[in-house]
């Protein structure tokens, strides 16, 4: 199985280099690049997510592809709820806040209407999968 750290360099590289376009899976599908402080480490950590625009917010899926746990990028924005994210050619700070109840439902229905995928994610999976927003954060 291939490294996914690998996969996802590779993946970053590509988004990077066309202005935010991919090719492969997320091809046409609406991707941005989440930056992250490692919960333990520091550091700084970036990940390709697909997102839902929901008004001014980005929405992410901490589905792990259905995976029995969550992403490392969901933990560290439950230590650091202040991240970075790229859209197209464009980098902006975020607040992340995880989202539930109604608004959770309602978000998941929606991704997974437009990515059937998402669905399957929720199948394979006992967890309930997390939703977060990403608000842009007002720049001083």
């Amino acid at each position: 199985m291939p490294d996914p750290n690998d996969w996802n360099s590779q993946v970053i590289a590509d988004f990077r280099a066309n202005q935010g376009r991919v090719g492969g899976p997320f091809e046409g599908a609406p991707l941005l690049l989440l930056t992250t402080t490692g919960a333990k480490t520091g550091r700084p950590h970036t990940t390709p997510v697909m997102y839902l625009a929901d008004g001014d917010r980005y929405v992410v899926f901490a589905s792990k592809a259905g995976a029995p746990t969550n992403p490392a990028w969901y933990h560290n924005l439950l230590a650091n709820p202040r991240a970075t994210i790229e859209v197209g050619t464009e980098k902006f700070p975020v607040d992340a806040t995880v989202m539930i109840g109604p608004e959770r439902e309602r978000l998941y229905t929606t991704q997974a209407e437009r990515y059937p995928g998402f669905s399957g994610y929720e199948q394979k999976t006992s967890r309930v999968i997390p939703v977060i927003a990403l608000t842009i954060r007002a720049q001083s």
